[in-house]
């Protein structure tokens, strides 16, 4: 065999194998991350809602992003037009992930000429609009764990994640190393700013999303152990919103 057949084969067992060295690395680690935070138990689900016309709709058993639209969902195209690039295309293939909003009645015409602007590159399957009275936007809003109030349109530019047993989740702590560094006061992340890209992107899409997908498959595994911390280890006087 000559050198240049020596060096081919060489190459292509090269090739061949450091995919799979790169995988033996990484299957290790699989198992060892921190489970996305409940920071709150027990949210009140959609269906429960009592002026909600739409039954078919809800929270339970699914890994929700949940926004709060109002009279005028049109006025917050912006906001979800990131919430759909960067959240909604990225996860729409995951099982039983959807999108809920919560839109005033009377409202349902905004809402459909919203919708139209946003599909018109993908369709919107598991994009839902919930139509339900200001009371109740007030109260599913109230019911989750947050020091944000909505503004006068009943609306919010943040929304929230709500998993499958009906649990907000979130981060109990979301310093940055620096503010660890400077043993700055503990604050959580509970709602996600649609204004901000580098919160959608980078936080929950990127990080908190996904740790929450692989947490419910390892669940489906039976390799699940949770060391996630409950809702009442925040200190409430410590809170804030990015």
């Amino acid at each position: 065999m000559d050198i240049k057949q020596v060096k081919k084969t060489a190459l292509l067992i090269t090739l061949f194998f450091l995919p799979v060295i790169f995988l033996l690395f990484l299957y290790p680690s699989t198992n060892n991350y921190t489970p996305l935070n409940i920071v709150k138990e027990k949210v009140l689900d959609v269906q429960n809602l009592r002026s909600n016309t739409n039954p078919d709709i809800v929270l339970d058993d699914h890994i929700s992003v949940v926004a709060f639209l109002g009279t005028n969902p049109e006025s917050k195209i912006e906001q979800m037009s990131n919430l759909r690039e960067l959240i909604y295309d990225k996860f729409q293939g995951f099982k039983k992930f959807q999108v809920v909003i919560l839109v005033s009645k009377g409202a349902e015409d905004e809402a459909s000429r919203l919708k139209q602007e946003l599909s018109k590159y993908n369709e919107l399957k598991y994009w839902h609009f919930v139509f339900v009275d200001n009371s109740d936007i007030e109260k599913l809003f109230q019911n989750l764990r947050s020091t944000l109030t909505l503004d006068a349109n009943y609306a919010s530019d943040y929304v929230f994640i709500v998993d499958k047993d009906l649990n907000q989740r979130g981060r109990l702590d979301d310093r940055t190393d620096r503010e660890i560094e400077k043993n700055a006061p503990v604050y959580p992340l509970t709602a996600y700013n649609c204004n901000k890209v580098a919160i959608l992107k980078n936080k929950m899409g990127a990080d908190d999303l996904r740790v929450l997908f692989t947490e419910y498959r390892e669940k489906r595994k039976g390799d699940f152990n949770s060391s996630s911390r409950r809702a009442n280890e925040i200190n409430p006087d410590h809170e804030k919103e990015n």
